[in-house]
């Protein structure tokens, strides 16, 4: 996230707490490196080189000093794979390292994709560069006429494949075999 960026963060956050614009306590800690504590913030990142465009909404946000690593609580992400359905995942936390252009969910993680699957789990990883979602804890992926129950997630965004990695138990509903 360049300067500019969070100027523009520091601006719409002065702006929605009725304060003056650039208090001069919060602009201070954005220029000395402290980093940059928010609320109530909606972020996008869209990068057509990445073919991943993602919207996150959180009740908390939480920019280091090196503008590197975002960590924001309660949230709403949306992501926007290019030509994909829109997946939408709430949870408690979550951080987001530009560096690497990863994204680590933690906390009740629910997903929901555009064409009718959901997905339960306590954590996942979101890789930007690979279009890829990852988790190594429990799982239960629904779609319209299965579930699935196991341990571990990678799911591919581009080819819209997903697996559950071990101890699967799937159940298919009988009105789909008709």
């Amino acid at each position: 996230m360049g300067l500019g960026v969070i100027l523009i963060l520091v601006i719409f956050y002065a702006l929605n707490s009725g304060e003056r614009i650039m208090g001069e306590p919060l602009l201070k800690q954005v220029m000395t490196g402290q980093g940059l504590d928010l609320k109530d913030i909606h972020y996008t990142q869209d990068d057509p080189d990445k073919g991943l465009k993602w919207i996150l909404d959180a009740s908390e946000v939480r920019c280091s000093g090196d503008r590197n690593l975002i960590v924001f609580r309660n949230f709403q992400l949306k992501l926007k794979p290019k030509n994909r359905p829109l997946i939408t995942l709430t949870g408690k936390r979550g951080d987001y390292n530009r560096e690497s252009g990863k994204i680590t969910l933690w906390g009740d993680l629910k997903g929901i994709s555009g064409d009718g699957y959901k997905i339960l789990t306590e954590q996942m990883v979101i890789d930007e560069k690979s279009n890829c979602l990852s988790s190594e804890e429990a799982v239960t992926v629904y779609g319209p006429f299965f579930s699935v129950v196991g341990r571990g997630l990678f799911a591919d965004l581009k080819k819209e494949q997903i697996r559950v990695l071990s101890d699967v138990t799937t159940v298919v509903q009988r009105e789909s075999l008709s």
